[in-house]
């Protein structure tokens, strides 16, 4: 097993929604993006995480694969963006995959080619984060340019990996439907997507903003309606 380490903000043993069944949900540490609507900013700084190995985990995950198993469910990485502490995210996928586990990854998918080619080769399911599919509204949102994320979609076709997208409703910010229309229309050609999450945006993790001393731009938005969810839902659900 690969002695390599990385910086893990925490750990869930009973994750319910990032993927079927029961997940074994590891935070690591790290994410390139700054998302206006992020709820978990304290994972951005890499290092205030813990340094765990591949092994402790292992080791830990072990604990619970009756009850994995038994549900349908498995191993998922997320964050911050796995992908930003991506050599320690392929040997703890490899290392999880050799234990007979589901493996899934929830990402914004900013990240070259040839990485995430590498860390789809373990994974099972990618959970893949679509902020917008207007290059101006999604760096506007993220700090960071579509076109990566787009190309990890790509990829995961060309492997034939199973696919969830997901889209976080902000008003004001994301709910235009003539770019939900167009985000639609995009994705309609890719067969690996199995489901498209409409997630509407909450205001649980702003505290957080200024805990940290960050400023925090969506004081005032409100969480969509749920007409609003549901013409959102409807749409993409083309």
């Amino acid at each position: 097993m690969s002695t390599k380490a990385g910086y893990v903000h925490s750990i869930d043993t009973a994750g319910m929604v990032d993927g079927p069944g029961i997940r074994y949900l590891i935070f690591l540490s790290g994410c390139a993006l700054r998302c206006k609507y992020c709820h978990n900013p304290d994972t951005w700084n890499m290092k205030t995480g813990r340094l765990m190995t591949v092994e402790e985990i292992i080791t830990d995950i072990r604990k619970y694969k009756s009850y994995l198993k038994f549900s349908g469910g498995g191993v998922t990485v997320t964050g911050g963006d796995p992908l930003v502490q991506f050599a320690f995210l392929e040997a703890l996928l490899a290392a999880c995959k050799a234990e007979g586990f589901h493996t899934a990854i929830d990402t914004s998918g900013y990240a070259t080619p040839q990485t995430v080619e590498r860390v789809l080769t373990h994974t099972d399911l990618l959970l893949l984060d679509i902020k917008s599919i207007n290059p101006v509204t999604y760096e506007a949102v993220t700090g960071v340019p579509l076109d990566r994320t787009l190309e990890t979609l790509r990829i995961s076709r060309s492997l034939g990996i199973e696919t969830w997208i997901r889209y976080v409703l902000v008003p004001g910010l994301t709910d235009s439907t003539r770019d939900m229309y167009r985000l639609a229309k995009f994705l309609q050609p890719f067969q690996n997507i199995t489901k498209i999450e409409v997630i509407p945006f909450h205001k649980v993790g702003e505290y957080k903003w200024k805990d940290l001393g960050r400023k925090y731009e969506l004081w005032d938005t409100p969480a969509p309606s749920q007409d609003m969810l549901d013409i959102a839902r409807r749409i993409l659900a083309r």
